[in-house]
């Protein structure tokens, strides 16, 4: 309950008010006869957050000064006053004021922020009138003359709910509460203290008042404890469960993609050579086209040129599932070349393609990539043994040309007994059914993440020239001598293209030669340049990373009552989980970045759900 004045309005405020630390308090100490002002200074005393000025039995002048040059939060007063007569309080053991005796002063103490004014002291409603006519916000009174030790009582009480972070009308409701074990003594006590609100104000916090720094907590309860645990489980909860039946694997993705475009550019492989079949290329061929990319009488040209020049393996790109004629033959049989051939799919090609006649299993390698939902080529399918297939071939075209040049090193490929692949003293770990952002995902094969080569332009992962350039002689032998050479269409005719972490537009598409040209590349990057390949935390871990951050945003919305403080502090643990997670995937690491996310801001918004624990 409150009283309010009929006529009100808003106080005026000074433009700039100074932002400060503490609370600013003006305490009067009037005449002091027949009562205890000492324990109302003590009880001032104790406030934290607080700078106390002190007027003891002040002269008029002083009071006025003080009015006119401080900044003040709370107006205090105790001592003797009355609503009989003149409506005045006693300053000292001389004088009587009354309010209007002050209004100036007072106008300038409510223009430079003045909030709160307690009278502690007998009868004060004529001067809480008085008081609203000069608009300020709030005013505690005692309706009737009030025993000492009863005003002291509600005083101690209230100051400790109020400076405890409690709103105004709370701390008024619960100090009067607990004043009822005086009722024996003085009856009606409870009923005394009253607050005078202008309704044209909104009533403040304690802590509204001051920008309280951050390492001064406020005293933690037993509740505000079962709070922020309750908060805690929530937003855990939640988080893991929408992460569990996939909902955030879109989002968590496509934060995957912008990071990984982030990354500074990396040198082009220098062991690649990819030999680009253009457009142009196709069109020169004319009507040898029916059978192939390449006319056998072009492609027996082109692989002829790179034998001479010495690669040290080659892979054809190009799908052939027809005889070769007799000038082709011995170049298909090479042990330098890989083909392909590619395994049925379904929905998109229900046959498949054959391999060359010509090439045995051993240097077969299929062509099939594994995308994701949204049709972008993220992880890396390198082995799939399917015999009941009319594909045959047991890894991928960029396994099998990296197998070969490690081989050519002296690295051989070995499996460990949980299906892992190791090269030298490297291991790749399979990609499991759940693994960081693939919440779940089909990982059946031996499948691996792509860490995508850097690049300002991701066609530029490797030198590349064009089968045209090759033919006429402009590829000088040492671009090609001790390379992998990878021979591939790249015309957008044949539709051969493929979306990945680098964006999914034409323009951002890579053909399926430089696919394989990446794939191939990380292989061997990772074994011989120990360049990082990616890695992901167990999910035990994640679930503590997740739960840390929801724990951490559910203390800051506790600890910080100030929305400055609460945004600020919201923005410093977003920045600083985008900023942890883009660190660690330039080492490799892919952790949880929108999960984490998603606890912070959801702790933030269930710091405003209302905790059904009593205390």
């Amino acid at each position: 309950m409150a009283l309010s004045p009929a006529n009100y309005g808003r106080s005026l405020q000074n433009a700039t008010q100074a932002n400060r630390r503490k609370v600013r308090i003006l305490a009067i100490l009037g005449d002091a006869e027949e009562i205890d002002i000492e324990s109302d200074r003590r009880f001032l005393e104790q406030l934290s957050q607080s700078k106390i000025t002190f007027l003891v039995e002040p002269d008029r002048p002083t009071l006025n000064q003080q009015l006119w040059q401080g900044q003040w939060d709370v107006l205090f007063f105790a001592g003797h006053s009355s609503s009989q007569g003149q409506r005045q309080m006693q300053i000292n053991s001389r004088e009587y004021l009354t309010i209007e005796q002050l209004q100036y002063g007072l106008r300038a103490a409510i223009a430079n922020g003045l909030k709160l004014a307690i009278f502690n002291s007998c009868d004060g409603l004529a001067l809480a009138r008085d008081l609203a006519d000069l608009h300020l916000p709030q005013v505690i009174v005692m309706r009737e003359p009030v025993p000492d030790f009863v005003a002291q009582a509600f005083l101690k009480s209230f100051l400790a709910a109020f400076s405890g972070g409690r709103s105004l009308y709370t701390s008024v409701r619960q100090a009067r509460e607990q004043l009822q074990g005086w009722e024996d003594t003085f009856p009606c006590a409870t009923w005394l203290p009253v607050i005078c609100q202008n309704p044209a104000e909104v009533p403040s916090l304690w802590t509204d008042w001051c920008s309280s720094p951050p390492f001064t907590p406020p005293p933690l309860s037993c509740k505000d404890g079962q709070t922020i645990l309750l908060r805690w489980l929530l937003a855990t909860g939640l988080i893991a469960a929408v992460r569990w039946f996939g909902w955030l694997q879109p989002l968590e993705l496509a934060a995957f993609d912008r990071l990984m475009q982030l990354r500074p550019p990396e040198l082009p492989d220098p062991r690649l050579l990819v030999i680009r079949v253009t457009e142009a290329d196709l069109q020169a061929e004319g009507q040898a086209l029916r059978q192939g990319s390449l006319s056998d009488r072009t492609l027996s040209q082109l692989l002829q040129k790179i034998e001479q020049a010495q690669p040290r393996v080659i892979g054809l790109d190009l799908y052939r599932d027809f005889s070769a004629s007799p000038e082709l033959l011995p170049l298909l049989q090479s042990d330098r070349l890989v083909a392909i051939c590619k395994r049925p799919d379904a929905d998109a090609d229900p046959t498949g393609v054959l391999p060359p006649p010509e090439v045995e299993e051993s240097r077969l390698g299929f062509s099939d990539f594994v995308q994701d939902e949204d049709g972008a080529v993220r992880r890396h399918l390198f082995m799939s043994p399917n015999p009941a297939s009319p594909c045959t071939a047991s890894y991928a075209l960029s396994t099998q040309l990296a197998f070969r040049y490690l081989y050519s090193l002296g690295i051989t490929p070995q499996f460990m007994p949980t299906g892992d692949l190791q090269l030298g003293s490297v291991t790749f770990s399979l990609l499991h059914s759940r693994t960081s952002g693939y919440q779940p995902t089909d990982a059946r094969g031996g499948q691996i993440l792509l860490n995508y080569r850097a690049a300002p332009k991701q066609a530029d992962i490797a030198q590349q020239v064009t089968a045209a350039q090759v033919l006429v002689g402009q590829v000088n032998a040492a671009a090609i001598k001790d390379r992998i050479v990878l021979i591939g269409v790249d015309a957008p005719s044949v539709g051969d293209r493929w979306s990945t972490s680098y964006g999914s537009g034409f323009q951002e598409q890579l053909p399926g030669v430089t696919m394989h040209a990446q794939m191939t590349s990380q292989i061997l990057s990772t074994v011989l340049d120990r360049r990082p390949q990616l890695w992901v935390w167990s999910a035990w871990i994640e679930a503590i990373w997740i739960a840390v951050w929801a724990i951490i945003v559910s203390g800051l919305m506790w600890l910080f009552r100030r929305p400055f403080y609460r945004l600020g502090g919201i923005a410093l643990c977003l920045l600083f989980i985008t900023g942890f997670c883009f660190t660690l995937l330039l080492g490799g690491g892919w952790i949880p970045l929108v999960p984490a996310t998603g606890a912070v801001l959801l702790g933030a918004v269930l710091s405003y759900y209302r905790s059904p624990f009593k205390g």
